[in-house]
């Protein structure tokens, strides 16, 4: 009766620990899902940005069309692909294609901004400092979203892989999490917003 009672007693502790292990797993999966919506929410706001910074430039840059054109679909696909992602920061391959689409942004931006050099009078213009202003600020915001993304989804990870988290992981489908990665050499450089 006695070895009954004990075996009752560590059936209770083990399965009291793997609730708590399951519980800490949800938990820092809902971490890393809501440091990607922190990302979202600041991507949301550059997206809002793009479209005023390429209609001050258009008055000044008349002849270039095709790079402010290049801007807004790069702007509406890095939306699109995000929306996707964060809809399931978990899906790896949502991640890695907003990845790709905010590298294709970046690029469209660094181009208009170059281009823009070119223009004296827009450079000037009041409304255009103050976008780039803005947009600068949310950049760094974004670099920051990501960063606590990145170590949400890391301390995920090593949860899911590391003794005893691995053993339950799997079996209850805790996946991997995609790190929030520049991965094209182009991509590293940041977007020149100073027009001075």
């Amino acid at each position: 009766m006695t070895v009954l009672l004990v075996l009752l007693v560590l059936l209770v502790i083990l399965v009291f620990w793997l609730v708590g292990l399951y519980n800490r797993l949800v938990g820092l999966r809902n971490r890393f899902k809501n440091a990607f919506a922190q990302i979202d929410v600041q991507l949301k706001r550059r997206y809002d940005l793009i479209p005023n910074l390429v209609e001050t430039a258009k008055g000044y840059m008349k002849f270039e069309r095709e790079t402010l054109e290049a801007v807004i679909a790069a702007r509406n696909s890095a939306s699109s692909a995000v929306s996707r992602a964060a809809a399931n920061p978990a899906d790896a391959q949502a991640v890695q294609g907003a990845m790709a689409a905010e590298g294709a942004l970046t690029g469209a931006l660094g181009k208009m901004f170059a281009l823009a050099e070119a223009y004296p009078d827009l450079k000037a213009n009041q409304n255009m400092a103050l976008l780039q202003e803005e947009l600068t600020s949310t950049e760094n915001k974004v670099a920051f979203a990501r960063q606590a993304y990145n170590d949400a989804v890391m301390t995920y990870n090593t949860a899911r892989e590391t003794f005893p988290g691995v053993l339950i992981a799997g079996s209850f489908g805790f996946a991997p999490a995609s790190l929030f990665e520049i991965t094209a050499p182009a991509e590293r450089e940041a977007v020149k917003v100073s027009f001075t």
